[in-house]
């Protein structure tokens, strides 16, 4: 997974650490914070021998790691989180008050003083959990900090919190090591680049005048094509109707045609209702009123509600949390690609292992999937070939229609690539794609279309050519008396 990788990191610096998924990233981040045990080389810290064997010993040294998988206990409170390990007590007993004091504090340095440290973790949402995450390791005698893919789910507003956090730090002579796949971000906060590819150091370089091609061509060893030139593809008949879909407040009288041959974008701010929207259609929620039909040469097909009769219809989703409600990670990529529709690789009643087995080969190598074979569990994959399983299980459904909730989020540059490509071809074999994201660059080199959502109403749509980044923030906002802490997608 590494070979031969040798790096030099300097007190108050910023070294981004990038590579496509299964380059080797992470496995570099958790060697160097004592989760795994390299099988040769060494490390130092500040002149003196460092082989920490577990992340206690590390942290003991003032080395951490905010990981891209949270570590938070969900039945905790903020505050017990935060100070997990290290509970202010009196007399055997969990000094409360104090407890609160600690974790206002620590809480009020990344910006989230509005946050009541009694709430449990689990009442939070993913971007709130996120930033009690990046508040745990943020103590005072942290000498290394690793983050991995910090923002991939904060909002623009949040991520500018953690950029001013990250400028202290380094300010007071703290070594970050900054993993992301968003080119844009490491350009603005990082000093240094050190690019893997296929577990080696490919590159390390000051980050000064590093272009984004090169450096994704250093990832990936090719350059990738632009869509900022796409044309809007040809618009097929009507696909999916949906007529004022309404469920409290989190929906409110949604009405919108999603046509065959079509990407069709949802753009808003965090909480403006994308991903209820897509729970809604396709049954995972029970609207209170308004319909979604599927319609076949303009006539409606029977109604489904719930998921697995969306599945029936040939209507699948890819839902934002791949590893809750995505995927099952114990199982191997076999399973998880043949589970959407196991009567095509079985005969009479019984599955056909041959026959599973080329068809799950065959979509291995179609999205580029890195793994040691089809058998291979999918917890052992990195996040982007774990997203490519995902797609590889509708690809094998062959969907009418697919509902995507950020479909590339924690994906690096060469694996978004592939699978723009996947639906590129999708959207020419006249499939309906109705996908919701956070990245603005991504609906408008993506899309036919953008539809804005805005406290749970969908305010406006907007043609290819006819949008631009303003206009897209401006019906983001224009449902929102005052906006709270959170940006647009």
């Amino acid at each position: 997974m590494l070979d031969g990788v040798g790096l030099e990191l300097h007190a108050g610096q910023v070294l981004a650490l990038t590579g496509e998924n299964g380059a080797g990233k992470s496995t570099l981040s958790k060697i160097v914070c004592g989760l795994i045990v390299p099988t040769r080389g060494s490390m130092r810290l500040d002149g003196q021998a460092f082989a920490p064997r577990s992340r206690r010993e590390a942290e003991a040294r003032g080395v951490r790691m905010v990981m891209q998988e949270l570590g938070l206990v969900p039945t905790l409170t903020v505050a017990e989180n935060l100070l997990l390990g290290r509970l202010p007590h009196r007399a055997g007993w969990v000094d409360r008050r104090r407890l609160r004091r600690l974790a206002e504090a620590q809480l009020a340095r990344i910006g989230l003083a509005d946050v009541d440290p009694d709430t449990p973790v689990a009442r939070l949402g993913i971007g709130h959990q996120q930033m009690v995450e990046i508040a745990r390791n943020l103590q005072d005698d942290t000498r290394v900090l690793i983050l991995d893919e910090p923002t991939a789910m904060l909002t623009a507003r949040e991520s500018e919190r953690l950029f001013a956090q990250i400028a202290q730090l380094s300010a007071a002579g703290v070594a970050l090591v900054y993993v992301s796949h968003r080119l844009e971000e490491l350009r603005r906060i990082c000093d240094q680049v050190a690019v893997l590819r296929d577990g080696r150091l490919v590159d390390a370089r000051p980050m000064a005048g590093v272009r984004e091609e090169d450096l994704v061509q250093r990832m990936i060893g090719r350059a990738l094509a632009s869509d900022e030139a796409r044309a809007r593809r040809p618009a097929g008949p009507v696909k999916l109707r949906v007529r004022g879909l309404t469920r409290g407040h989190a929906v409110r009288d949604v009405s919108l045609d999603l046509h065959a041959g079509e990407v069709f974008g949802i753009a808003g701010l965090v909480g403006s209702g994308r991903t209820e929207l897509l729970r809604l259609i396709y049954g995972a929620d029970r609207a209170d009123r308004g319909s979604v039909d599927l319609l076949a040469e303009g006539q409606p097909v029977p109604r489904w509600n719930n998921p697995v009769q969306a599945v029936r219809r040939r209507i699948g989703l890819v839902s934002e949390d791949r590893k809750s409600e995505g995927l099952l990670l114990p199982q191997s990529i076999r399973v998880n690609t043949t589970l959407s529709d196991l009567p095509a690789v079985a005969r009479a009643g019984w599955l056909q292992p041959g026959r599973e087995r080329s068809t799950v080969q065959a979509l291995v190598r179609k999205l580029r999937v890195r793994c040691r074979d089809e058998e291979q569990p999918v917890a052992a994959l990195s996040g982007g070939n774990q997203q490519k399983v995902v797609f590889a299980r509708w690809l094998h459904r062959d969907c009418e229609v697919l509902l995507l909730d950020e479909p590339t989020r924690g994906v690096d540059v060469g694996a978004r690539a592939d699978l723009y490509a996947e639906l590129d071809r999708m959207a020419a074999d006249g499939r309906a794609l109705l996908v919701v994201s956070s990245d603005l660059r991504e609906l408008t080199g993506l899309c036919d279309r953008i539809g804005v959502m805005s406290g749970g109403r969908l305010v406006q749509v907007f043609e290819r050519g006819a949008w631009t980044e303003q206009s897209l923030l401006a019906a983001a906002f224009s449902g929102v008396a005052e906006p709270r802490n959170e940006e647009t997608a």
